[in-house]
């Protein structure tokens, strides 16, 4: 499958439907991995929690060394979630939701700025909202009139 090749312009990239569409199966595996990851992170941020909390010496004691290894795993794991947004990040793709697999694909839309937006687990890219207007208001792109095919954008 040919790699997407949005359209860059004043250092942002642009990408169409299509583009975002052949763009899914790599971003759809970035964005597990994001999920997941976002997961692991919580996970030992909760336990690093309860480790603190059920602590009650600040000297040398039973959790000092569990708290030295959860607080070196949760950094090495919080390390390796930032180079999967820093993977979106260098394809133009911006990340709205680590815990819920939320991206947003930058586009033209009769010549103005939007987003095309995807939630892992959607099939393909079939919504867009507004820069300022989030998932909750997202609009279907088949309900979308107006759209200038010929420039390769919406």
């Amino acid at each position: 499958m040919a790699p997407a090749r949005p359209i860059v312009e004043r250092d942002r990239k642009y990408y169409s439907v299509e583009e975002a569409n052949r763009a899914l199966p790599l971003v759809k595996a970035i964005v597990q991995d994001i999920v997941q990851q976002s997961r692991l992170v919580d996970s030992l941020q909760q336990r690093l929690e309860r480790v603190l909390r059920d602590r009650r010496r600040p000297s040398e004691d039973l959790y000092s060394e569990e708290l030295e290894q959860t607080q070196a795993e949760l950094e090495i794991q919080e390390e390796r979630l930032q180079g999967y947004a820093d993977e979106l990040k260098d394809l133009g793709i911006e990340l709205k939701s680590d815990e819920i697999g939320l991206i947003d694909f930058r586009t033209l839309m009769n010549g103005r700025e939007v987003y095309l937006c995807w939630r892992l687990g959607e099939s393909e890219v079939l919504f867009w909202h507004e820069l300022d207007a989030g998932f909750a208001g997202r609009q279907s792109l088949k309900s979308h009139t107006g759209t200038k095919h010929g420039e390769g954008r919406l």
